[in-house]
């Protein structure tokens, strides 16, 4: 096995290596034939006939353009027909291809079902001017207008194109690039372009001219890092600053190594800057020595933050700085630790006693060697060399006490996992560095979106991450595929159904461990049309919070509101209510709710109650209306009528409770009193617009039928309060309490004695004695004793404090007990001596 020094060279005492990953398997000639785009961290690359050029007849088949899309080892992934304006931007994201033609229109295809895409415009303005230029990032893209002015789009959902401050353009610029917000020090998309001898910074509020003399510039490239520029002029030099232009870092003559302009300028990592004339490759150094590779006829360059790779029509190479890593084990003449330990490997395995006596001599820096024997095994591409390395790391391991593994695990594991995505098949070149750059999320993503579903899933299995994305991705993809197939007519797909579900379940049960959802699933199968599917699956959620939005848009209200009431969550059950409610006809949706109909969703209808008892009156009357509950209408208006504050209104929903109540014959007796009440509120509002003065208002509307006679004896209105006692049939004895208390309430003595003497009270005198003791007539009181009951007459008089009477009247009775009893009982003074005056007369 070669040594991996056998592809290094150096450039002014610094390192650099070219692999080559792969042999090509396409048969393309020449790249220069198409615009290239190619993704990050070892991505797809997709390409498209550049319809500008001029080709030879038969070099490339006639018809619409079409888009062909290859992994970087040049297999095929899949063919896109081109039937818009040529494109003026092919971009690639993490997940998806970006293609923009100059009308500004441009397609999302989703890597995984490239048949299927979705479309957007920039608009009509847009489209009227035309597209001369693009560049994207991740998130978005900015286009340069056919009227020299600069957009921004946001987001590939089809946002709007946001103009940026104006350019002031009156030629189009020698170059421009972006820096995405992510590099940007403001947070926010920049442009830079060159015109004239400077460059003009360009963001959505200012343009600044950063007033530099060396160019017109040819192209504007950025470095990975978003700190340097790399600036080739037109007069065939290469200048590179830092990204403020503040820092002047090198300025090369290129003219050496190259005619006239390259074609392109790519950054090899942050460290140097590759240009491209044609096939010809120079890698520059910053004190004008290069290195100079030929790829002929022409070379695609891919700029990675830790390298370049170069994609060709034979070879896809990739050109870093040596890694430090590397550069200690490997590096000719290397006393590194490492090295050491390397080489004390190579004693062993011959069993050599110079194994022992180099581990003795890096004894103390034994921890170090193995450390970067580990992170020089990441750094290589070579399974032999990766191994070695490791092994070297475990030779080491041995000889230290106390060392902690997970180091070495976790790097063999993730070896293990980029080995298998760098297979030319699978043809993803990713290295260690972009590997934990981009994070294993990413490359599992990547994988999934090119449907290596499997793959992805063993992955995830073996870096003990949850395989919810490959498994949902992989079910989507499933359904996708059964959908364009012709399905059976004579069981109308049901038997497909069935056993597309099972597999989903059994996959889903054995590789989740029950933990992925279904409800992303069994939407895209409502969208792919088959509906039955989607209910299938939806049976195996176990979130009604997830099962019960779908179905809604699915329109199974009564499953859906089935599995709200199912899960126990009132305000999922709410929630279904609230939108059936709005999407529904109110006849639809109350035979939903019908209970002889479906008796499972009762509680779905005692909560219905609850709500629009307190948030829609309206809804629930119509709800009774509907359900022909006569008697809960009724009383609803009554209810309604007690918390009205209008009088009108209120007279109105008792007239509605009557009628409801009357149309029961077993609430005739309700009836009746609905109406009686309406009667007495319209007397009420009647006598209070007749009595009411300017000076002086009375209020009677919503008095019980006591309350009201009682406000008409305090008024003075007894002939109208003998009306209402006539009309409401007040019992006797309610009415003497009644007027008892209004009269001693206005204090009209004359009128309660009138009152007490017109005939014989119903309710007696001991009431008229107690009542007037309570609001504090005590000799008022003592003047209804006499007409109460002879035995209680004492005790009245001693209530109302008329010692002297009740002693007088024990001693009628001749009661002398009583009399003791009084003497004893009397408070001291004038009390007292009444009773002791009493009892000292002579006689009984």
């Amino acid at each position: 096995m070669s040594s991996p020094v056998a592809t290094w060279d150096t450039i002014q005492d610094v390192f650099y290596r070219k692999d080559t990953v792969y042999d090509m398997s396409w048969s393309i000639p020449d790249l220069s034939d198409y615009i290239v785009a190619t993704a990050k961290n070892g991505g797809p690359v997709a390409m498209i006939r550049d319809e500008r050029k001029i080709m030879l007849l038969g070099r490339h088949a006639a018809g619409k353009p079409k888009i062909y899309v290859y992994t970087s080892s040049g297999i095929l992934l899949s063919t896109l027909t081109w039937d818009l304006t040529p494109p003026v931007l092919l971009h690639f994201t993490s997940q998806n291809l970006i293609v923009l033609s100059d009308e500004g229109l441009y397609r999302v295809y989703d890597l995984s079902n490239p048949t299927e895409y979705k479309q957007y415009t920039l608009g009509s303005e847009v489209s009227s001017v035309g597209i001369i230029e693009a560049q994207a990032w991740e998130d978005g893209l900015v286009v340069l207008t056919g009227d020299l002015q600069f957009l921004e789009v946001r987001r590939w959902g089809g946002g709007r194109a946001v103009p940026l401050c104006p350019s002031e353009l009156k030629e189009l610029p020698a170059s421009w690039t972006l820096l995405s917000p992510d590099k940007s020090p403001s947070g926010h998309v920049q442009v830079l372009f060159s015109i004239n001898d400077t460059i003009i910074t360009l963001d959505a509020l200012e343009r600044i001219d950063q007033h530099v003399s060396r160019g017109p510039f040819s192209q504007i490239r950025i470095s990975p890092n978003g700190r340097f520029l790399a600036l080739p002029t037109v007069f065939n030099t290469l200048w590179v600053v830092s990204s403020d232009l503040s820092r002047n870092l090198s300025e090369v003559d290129v003219s050496q190594w190259g005619d006239g302009q390259p074609d392109r300028v790519e950054w090899c990592g942050d460290n140097a800057v590759v240009i491209a004339w044609g096939g010809k490759v120079a890698v520059a150094g910053p004190g004008g020595d290069c290195l100079i590779y030929d790829y002929s006829p022409s070379a695609h360059l891919v700029g990675e933050i830790d390298g370049l790779r170069v994609i060709s029509s034979h070879v896809c190479d990739f050109i870093q700085k040596v890694p430090d890593y590397s550069l200690a084990v490997f590096k000719p003449g290397s006393t590194h630790p490492a090295a050491i330990l390397l080489d004390a490997l190579d004693h062993f395995e011959r069993k050599s006693p110079k194994a022992d006596e180099s581990v003795r001599y890096i004894r103390a820096e034994l921890a170090d060697a193995v450390d970067t024997c580990i992170e020089a095994a990441g750094r290589e591409i070579d399974s032999y060399w990766q191994k070695r390395l490791l092994r070297a790391a475990q030779f080491g391991r041995a000889f230290i006490d106390l060392y902690n593994p997970s180091d070495f695990v976790e790097m063999a594991q993730t070896l293990k996992v980029l080995n298998a995505v760098r297979y030319y098949q699978v043809g993803i070149p990713i290295t260690y560095e972009q590997y934990t750059s981009a994070s294993p999320t990413f490359l599992i993503s990547h994988l999934v979106s090119r449907n290596l579903h499997l793959l992805a899933l063993r992955i995830s299995q073996h870096l003990h991450l949850r395989p919810d994305a490959v498994l949902k991705h992989w079910a989507i993809a499933k359904i996708t595929h059964a959908s364009s197939q012709s399905i059976d007519p004579s069981d109308r797909g049901i038997a497909d159904d069935h056993t597309i579900c099972s597999a989903i379940v059994a996959k889903f049960q054995k590789e989740g461990k029950r933990s992925v959802s279904y409800a992303e699933i069994a939407k895209k199968a409502w969208e792919a049309g088959r509906t039955r599917l989607a209910t299938m699956l939806l049976d195996h959620e176990p979130r009604a919070a997830e099962q019960v939005p779908l179905l809604l848009e699915m329109k199974q209200d009564k499953l859906a509101l089935g599995k709200a009431v199912d899960s126990g969550d009132t305000d999922l059950v709410y929630q279904v209510l609230l939108n059936l409610h709005s999407s529904l006809t109110p006849g639809d949706f109350f035979h939903l709710l019908d209970d002889s109909l479906s008796p499972n969703l009762s509680p779905a209808v005692n909560l219905l109650q609850v709500y629009a008892r307190q948030a829609d009156r309206q809804l629930l009357r119509n709800f009774y209306y509907q359900d022909d509950r006569r008697t809960e209408n009724g009383c609803l208006d009554m209810e309604e009528a007690g918390e009205s504050a209008s009088v009108e209104k209120r007279k109105e929903r008792l007239g509605e409770a009557a009628r409801h109540f009357g149309e029961s014959k077993e609430r005739a007796f309700e009836s009746k009193m609905a109406e009686d009440a309406q009667r007495l509120l319209t007397l009420q509002d009647s006598y209070q617009n007749e009595l009411s003065t300017p000076t002086h208002q009375y209020y009677f509307a919503s008095l019980s039928v006591n309350a009201f006679i009682h406000a008409l004896l305090i008024g003075g209105f007894s002939k109208r309060a003998e009306k209402v006692r006539s009309d409401y049939r007040v019992p006797d004895k309610r009415f003497w309490w009644v007027k008892l208390k209004a009269l001693a309430e206005v204090k009209d003595w004359d009128a309660l004695e009138v009152f007490a003497k017109a005939k014989k009270s119903p309710i007696g005198y001991e009431p008229f004695v107690r009542h007037l003791l309570k609001v504090g007539e005590p000799q008022k009181a003592a003047s209804y004793v006499a007409r109460c009951d002879a035995k209680a007459r004492v005790d009245l008089y001693v209530e109302c404090g008329e010692w002297g009477r009740a002693a007088e009247l024990a001693r009628e009775k001749g009661d002398k007990g009583r009399l003791e009893q009084l003497k004893r009982q009397a408070p001291t003074g004038l009390a007292q001596r009444d009773v002791e005056e009493v009892m000292r007369r002579p006689g009984k």
